[in-house]
């Protein structure tokens, strides 16, 4: 019997269900690795999750994760009421850690419930315990396939931008 994931179709899948039409869409990816965030990005457009939003803003490190959430850097002056559908955050970034990261969002009224994906080649479970308690409200380990990454990024799209009830 197949399950209910592998019913969903790769293509078109989406449907913005409930969306104002002129509400403006992003995914914030959090990645240094170069690799992972062209597999993340390939991925994102295969399964037509790309086409759902109206952006992928990648940030290569934590410091530039949070100046894009608070509009400040080189993201100063960004309409910051335009928040992530959700962030898919790595866990092991240079500087400031995908945790701290996550400490400030949640520290903060204007991001406090934005949906934050710890995505992290660890699934030590120290980490995951880690990573909840500081208010992830998901974490993932990266597979190690190209094959079953792309698959995680299908399901995350389709649950964080469809069956996910944002506040």
């Amino acid at each position: 019997m197949a399950s209910l994931y592998s019913r969903i179709p790769y293509q078109h899948a989406f449907v913005r269900l409930g969306v104002d039409a002129n509400e403006r869409r992003v995914i914030l990816l959090v990645e240094d690795d170069e690799d992972q965030v062209l597999l993340a990005r390939r991925a994102l457009d295969k399964h037509g999750v790309a086409s759902e939003v109206d952006e992928v803003v990648v940030a290569r490190d934590g410091e530039k994760a949070l100046d894009y959430l608070f509009g400040e850097g080189e993201h100063a002056g960004r309409d910051t009421s335009v928040t992530p559908e959700f962030v898919l955050l790595d866990v092991d970034l240079p500087g400031t850690t995908g945790l701290q990261v996550l400490e400030r969002v949640r520290a903060d009224e204007r991001t406090e419930l934005v949906p934050v994906i710890l995505f992290s080649a660890s699934n030590k479970h120290g980490d995951v315990v880690e990573g909840y308690k500081r208010g992830a409200n998901s974490y993932v380990a990266k597979p190690s396939s190209f094959k079953e990454f792309s698959e995680a990024m299908r399901l995350l799209g389709w649950h964080w931008l469809n069956w996910n009830e944002s506040p």
